[in-house]
């Protein structure tokens, strides 16, 4: 594990820049990795399909690894299409000799028009590669090449190939559903020990060139950074379906165009980019879930049962004694004494402010808490593993709350029944505090290396989903005594 992981791409290349080992040093710089490329085959493709291909004699390939490998220390291997048995042979007994500590291969073995791309020979050489890789990330058609198999059609049995290739080698297949029908486009970590799936969508268009090698090579970077490999595809995902969503506007060739590589960056270097930016963006189905929710809708127009009401205020008392408990440990963890006091007086504002207003409206100290606030408390419990990831899942408390408090405060009357609730969240202190909060998320943000930073994605993500249960809480009433 490192800060940059440094990455090798074996591959063929792409003039063109949307596939290959061009493809794969974007990716793996994207991804916070340092991109090294040991070329397999030099292609002349453009976007809208190949034209020629020369091979270089296998001893050269052989220089070119060993080139590599007798200087550099490297921390990931991303594999992509071996022309032969031969070419396959010599990775392998490379492989062998150097024992990287990821290899993540991308088994290139059937056209998009469906044509077989390697010799019976070499396609059985590739399935014993499978055996010494880490990862494996065929798609539907290579999958079931791989496996004997017809090739899925539903997502179902696309399952079943992918653990008939985990049983049959022993290694992790990446498993990609987005040759299958329909809007949705799931992914699964099938491994060993069982099914990890992550919901995705379907983006419309056209430019996907190279997205098999850009995915495989993003997630042998996020692997050598230290991701597990579910959290690795979660990044990697996230990041893949910004690239599709942003390749029309590069405007590279007339076929099949590439994918966006570096719009992440690009929003960063613009006018309020920013890790916390892009974080609050991904979160944004939450927030309308959140909006779309009877809680806010009646708590705006003052049409909230007051059970209902109650009953929150209840359990949010009780989570913001532990809530405390985990400002103060951010305040122990801060790099500054600047921040350490932020977080301390936050902890205190946490037990004084908010409980005195809780204690107004609900009339008694403690209450039984629920699974919903269990679940949150235990999350921000867990998140301490580095500053950046508690700073990172403490922030939606601050963050969410500002946005509601000022989005709802023009709805403010002195006979509305929570006046007082949406004064304390619309206060512009808290508003200050909150900017505070967002800016030390970015400075940790850009001191944490890829690792971090995908915790950090992780724990603010999870933290927005514990919010949404929260203000799900169901309506039972609870009783009022003052």
């Amino acid at each position: 594990m490192t800060a940059i992981p440094r990455v090798l791409s074996i591959a063929g290349t792409d003039p063109t820049g949307g596939a290959g080992v061009q493809a794969d040093l974007k990716s793996i710089g994207a991804l916070g990795g340092y991109g090294m490329a040991v070329v397999t085959a030099l292609v002349a493709q453009n976007t809208r399909g190949v034209r020629d291909v020369h091979v270089p004699p296998v001893a050269f390939l052989r220089s070119q690894l060993e080139a590599v490998s007798d200087d550099v220390r490297i921390d990931a291997v991303k594999i992509g299409m071996l022309q032969s048995a031969e070419i396959i042979g010599t990775v392998r007994e490379w492989l062998a000799r150097v024992r990287p500590p990821v290899v993540v291969l991308d088994p290139v073995m059937v056209a998009t028009s469906g044509d077989r791309l390697l010799d019976p020979a070499a396609e059985d050489e590739l399935r014993a590669l499978c055996a010494e890789a880490d990862l494996v990330t065929p798609n539907l058609a290579e999958l079931a090449v791989l496996t004997g198999r017809p090739a899925a059609t539903t997502w179902g049995q696309a399952v079943d190939d992918a653990r008939a290739l985990v049983q049959a080698t022993g290694t992790t297949v990446l498993l990609k559903g987005g040759h299958l029908e329909g809007a949705a486009c799931p992914d699964a970590i099938v491994s060993p020990d069982g099914l990890h799936e992550l919901a995705g969508r379907r983006v419309d268009t056209r430019h996907t060139h190279g997205t098999g090698c850009s995915l495989s090579s993003a997630m042998a970077t996020l692997r050598a950074a230290g991701a597990s490999w579910p959290d690795a595809l979660k990044r990697a995902k996230e990041w893949l379906t910004g690239a599709l969503v942003h390749a029309e506007a590069l405007h590279v060739g007339t076929g099949s165009g590439p994918v966006d590589h570096f719009h992440e960056l690009r929003r960063a270097q613009g006018a309020g980019g920013s890790w916390s930016q892009r974080a609050w963006d991904a979160s944004a189905d939450v927030r309308a879930q959140v909006d779309a929710g009877r809680f806010v809708g009646g708590l705006g127009d003052g049409s909230l049962p007051r059970e209902v009401f109650v009953r929150y205020l209840a359990q949010d008392a009780l989570y913001l004694g532990e809530y405390s408990r985990v400002l103060a440990r951010a305040s122990a963890l801060a790099p500054t004494a600047d921040e350490q006091v932020f977080w301390a007086r936050s902890a205190e504002s946490a037990i004084v402010e908010e409980r005195r207003l809780h204690e107004t409206h609900v009339g008694f100290a403690a209450s039984v808490p629920e699974p919903q606030m269990l679940a949150y408390t235990n999350h921000l419990h867990a998140s301490g593993g580095s500053y950046g990831e508690l700073v990172a899942a403490l922030l939606p408390c601050f963050w969410l709350y500002t946005d509601l408090g000022t989005r709802l405060a023009a709805r403010r009357h002195d006979e509305h029944p929570y006046d007082d609730w949406l004064a304390l969240y619309g206060d512009p202190a808290f508003a200050e505090a909150t900017a505070r909060a967002i800016e030390i998320a970015d400075a940790a943000a850009r001191e944490a290396g890829p690792r971090e930073r995908a915790r950090m994605d992780a724990a603010f993500a999870r933290s927005m989903a514990h919010e949404l249960e929260f203000f799900e809480t169901p309506a039972v009433p609870l009783p009022i005594t003052s």
